[in-house]
């Protein structure tokens, strides 16, 4: 299939055969394996940060900051797990990628990972939509592998989708780093997609921080790296960035991975800024979204959106299918999920938080390849 017909069928949110994505990974696995782990880009370029298969967003999105080839996009990561479209977001980027090379660029997240997926949502979406003895999950996991890991604008600007490593002070360290294969549980390739900042609310004047009070000042939170919460990478503090900077001649770290209220968050008087484009995050969170437009090194404009309105319909349908016992009542869910007669299976949808992981996990195995589109 034409690169060009497979994108006017991605458009539309229509899924593609089998043997069309087998194909479009090969020739996406033959462009990635040129490319070195840290690319190097020019402005103008926008900067996009975590869509998990929110494909209405994605679409949204181009209809804000523009079509490629119109405008350049840098993609921070995580385009697949916890929304509903993982499959159709992955292939219309993989797609735009083969189709326009140089217009548009890919980053590794911590979500592009076998491990990951089979864990929040992707895994099970590819089984639902194509069959359970389909491999596009495995065709699509492969393909990750051939992400790259960094990239670096205007000789300055440096992009990853998480953060910084202790095993990491120079940007060669990384050009080393054999990314080709699934992103293991520690080490400088967990950590570059894993990590956080992490800025001391003590040290901030605003919160009653006592400039003369040395003891509090020097805690040992506010500069070096800590064992992250989230169980893999690291978080890290002003002086860690203000190092990894000095020593590699940047100037600023733009980064993803984290959910911001407003789109975006600012750390370290501007040293790290988090770029989050997933509005209304797992549809119930009711943040905004943004996307990063960079005209020149220091001109740039954050450009918040919100939800497309296709995500408020689906909303709307979910809040609206339940009668007084509880059974789904909307045709458009009814369409959607597959209904097996089952009172048992009735039951378990009662009372429950339909926009909730646990809701979303266990819907998944009933979803059936309609669309609200």
């Amino acid at each position: 299939m034409e690169l060009d017909k497979c994108l006017e069928v991605l458009y539309k949110g229509q899924l593609l055969p089998e043997v069309t994505i087998r194909a479009l990974c090969f020739k996406f696995k033959e462009l990635l394996i040129k490319e070195s782990n840290v690319i190097h880009i020019q402005t103008p370029v926008t900067v996009v940060g975590d869509m998990h298969g929110q494909f209405h967003d994605l679409l949204e999105m181009f209809s804000i900051g523009g079509r490629i080839p119109d405008t350049n996009y840098l993609f921070l990561g995580d385009y697949v797990d916890r929304g509903l479209y993982s499959i159709e977001t992955i292939m219309l980027l993989i797609v735009l990628k083969l189709r326009y090379p140089n217009r548009i660029h890919l980053l590794r997240g911590n979500h592009e990972s076998r491990q990951i997926t089979q864990s929040y949502g992707f895994y099970t979406e590819c089984l639902n939509k194509y069959g359970g003895n389909s491999k596009v999950w495995t065709y699509l996991t492969d393909a990750f592998d051939y992400l790259v890991l960094c990239c670096i604008i205007d000789n300055e600007l440096f992009c990853v989708h998480g953060g910084l490593s202790p095993n990491v002070q120079t940007i060669d360290q990384i050009k080393i780093i054999d990314r080709f294969r699934e992103i293991p549980h520690d080490g400088a390739m967990a950590d570059l997609v894993w990590s956080d900042p992490e800025e001391s609310d003590h040290l901030n004047p605003e919160n009653g921080m006592d400039p003369n009070n040395l003891e509090e000042f020097f805690k040992p939170t506010s500069n070096q790296f800590q064992v992250s919460p989230r169980g893999a990478g690291y978080t890290f503090g002003r002086a860690v960035v203000e190092k990894f900077l000095e020593s590699n001649k940047m100037s600023r770290i733009y980064r993803a991975h984290q959910l911001c209220n407003d789109g975006y968050q600012v750390y370290f008087d501007g040293l790290v800024t988090t770029v989050w484009s997933a509005p209304n995050y797992c549809y119930r969170c009711g943040n905004k979204a943004s996307i990063l437009e960079l005209y020149s090194t220091n001109k740039f404009y954050f450009n918040v959106f919100e939800e497309a309105p296709e995500n408020k319909l689906l909303k709307e349908n979910f809040n609206n299918t339940y009668d007084d016992s509880g059974r789904i009542t909307s045709k458009v869910i009814n369409d959607y999920f597959i209904d097996d007669g089952s009172d048992d299976e009735d039951e378990s949808f009662r009372d429950v938080d339909v926009f909730s992981e646990e809701y979303q996990a266990r819907s998944a195995s009933l979803r059936s390849v309609q669309y609200f589109l």
